[in-house]
């Protein structure tokens, strides 16, 4: 009898010890795996009586039998609804490419972490997110380790990369706190590629998701024989970063007696190894992401005030994607220059009509899901340029079209393709940037022509010849 808290996963794989790994894995969220080890078991236990009770379905890209997209393709067939993820060994978008093509909602690149397999779990069957569309991806595309990348003119968002950039050359630790999905630990590794540590060891490490004992082995190490099922040393990350760095991701989920055991090494600077006599002094610096506000956590007793304390000598905030709309367009294009890099898609363009779209939405998983939308639309699109029609859930969600003229005050900036996807006319577009440029500088017609790089009187011209009268 399968608890009502107990969701049913089918695995479809044929190696055991894996099996094993990823049922253990999703069982610490209530998830009874059933393993297949071939397409044709998959199809025949699907359509079973108890084919219907598969919460999900997780599939390894070279499970035996038939090609993993034709077997995707099947499952659609049988199971249109049913949340079905991916695993591929390859760290190229082509073997995604194809398996999204082919109707598959998620997919991840073994070797799979905890973390990963749990989030991508939570997202593709989380109920208020239905609209597969919208559903953050759980692998990100690779973004250059610099500043560079970061983008976005929002003063919030320039107050907090000045802050970090700053704090990158120094020596204490930093918190960045802001929701998930704004780019905290993108930031924080900028941050290691841009310190005076860039060259020594960085790892990085979510504190969410992870048994309290593992999470505590990972980071302290422990010596052989300190608890049973401890058969030889490891080595923990406070000793392998010694004079490096050491990202904590989700540190506001830490355990309790984990955020003191984390505090008292910070202030000694000694780590003591599980079942060491000895404790080992380490120079390690700590960048911590939390998506909470630590203050918040302190004051209602669920955060331990000494590594707040510790931790909060420098604190960041990013603002969430809502809070800075007007960076969205120069995201999108950044993103779609970003995905068209990718083997096995093409460079994009975005029109009007999906600028607006996108504008109008809230984003709460903020820019990593806007990412997502875009690699999905990216995926399916065949023409040059996205348009309204390459979201087609997000207009169903959004009802009638959001009001352009609000878009345009936002900062959407000059739009160079029409409804169908095709070239605005030059004389249109040079229009529209001399417009943009007249209300940009309030009218001071000589800045304008400066920055226009023509003469004021080539532009007075210009005015004339396209009909542009309200330029006082």
């Amino acid at each position: 009898m399968i608890d009502e808290d107990t969701r049913l996963l089918m695995l479809i794989d044929d190696e055991p010890d894996h099996c094993r790994f990823l049922s253990s894995l999703a069982a610490r969220e209530s998830w009874r795996t059933v393993v297949v080890a071939s397409a044709e078991d998959a199809l025949a236990k699907l359509s079973s009586p108890e084919g219907s009770e598969f919460d999900a379905v997780l599939l390894d890209h070279d499970v035996p039998g038939e090609g993993a997209c034709d077997l995707i393709d099947e499952i659609r067939g049988t199971r249109p609804e049913t949340p079905l993820l991916v695993l591929t060994a390859s760290t190229s978008p082509t073997h995604a490419v194809t398996a999204m093509r082919a109707g598959a909602t998620d997919y991840l690149v073994k070797p799979v972490g905890p973390d990963r397999l749990l989030q991508a779990l939570r997202s593709a069957t989380r109920v208020e997110t239905s609209h597969e569309e919208l559903r953050p991806l759980t692998e990100k595309l690779a973004h250059p380790l610099d500043f560079e990348a970061m983008v976005g003119t929002a003063p919030p968002f320039r107050t907090a990369l000045a802050k970090a950039a700053t704090a990158a050359r120094g020596h204490c630790h930093v918190l960045v706190e802001g929701e998930r999905g704004t780019g905290k630990e993108m930031l924080l590794r900028a941050m290691h590629a841009s310190s005076g540590r860039a060259k020594a060891p960085m790892r990085s490490v979510q504190c969410g998701g992870m048994p309290a004992n593992t999470l505590a082995s990972l980071l302290f190490g422990h010596e052989k024989g300190a608890f049973p099922g401890a058969f030889e040393r490891r080595t923990g990350l406070f000793e392998h970063c010694d004079g490096g760095t050491l990202i904590l991701d989700d540190i506001d989920q830490l355990e309790p007696d984990q955020q003191g055991r984390l505090a008292d090494v910070l202030e000694s600077g000694v780590v003591r190894p599980e079942g060491a006599a000895h404790g080992l002094r380490v120079d390690v610096r700590i960048l911590a992401a939390s998506d909470l506000p630590l203050d918040e956590l302190v004051a209602a007793g669920e955060f331990s005030p000494a590594l707040h304390a510790v931790l909060g000598q420098t604190r960041i905030h990013l603002p969430p994607l809502r809070g800075r709309m007007g960076d969205l367009p120069a995201l999108t294009r950044y993103f779609l220059a970003r995905i068209g890099e990718q083997a096995g898609l093409q460079h994009h363009s975005i029109a009007d009509s999906a600028l607006t779209l996108l504008e109008a939405y809230d984003w709460p998983g903020n820019v990593r899901q806007l990412q997502a939308v875009l690699f999905r639309a990216c995926v399916f699109e065949q023409r040059e340029a996205l348009t309204a029609h390459s979201f087609p859930q997000l207009a169903r969600l959004l009802g009638d079209s959001p009001d352009r003229g609000e878009s345009r005050h936002r900062g959407l900036g000059v739009l160079l393709y029409t409804e169908d996807g095709n070239v605005r006319p030059l004389e249109e577009i040079e229009a529209d940037i001399i417009r943009l440029a007249i209300g940009h500088y309030r009218g001071r017609m000589t800045e304008v022509a400066r920055r226009l790089g023509i003469g004021r009187s080539t532009l007075y011209r210009k005015l004339a010849e396209l009909g542009i009268d309200n330029a006082a």
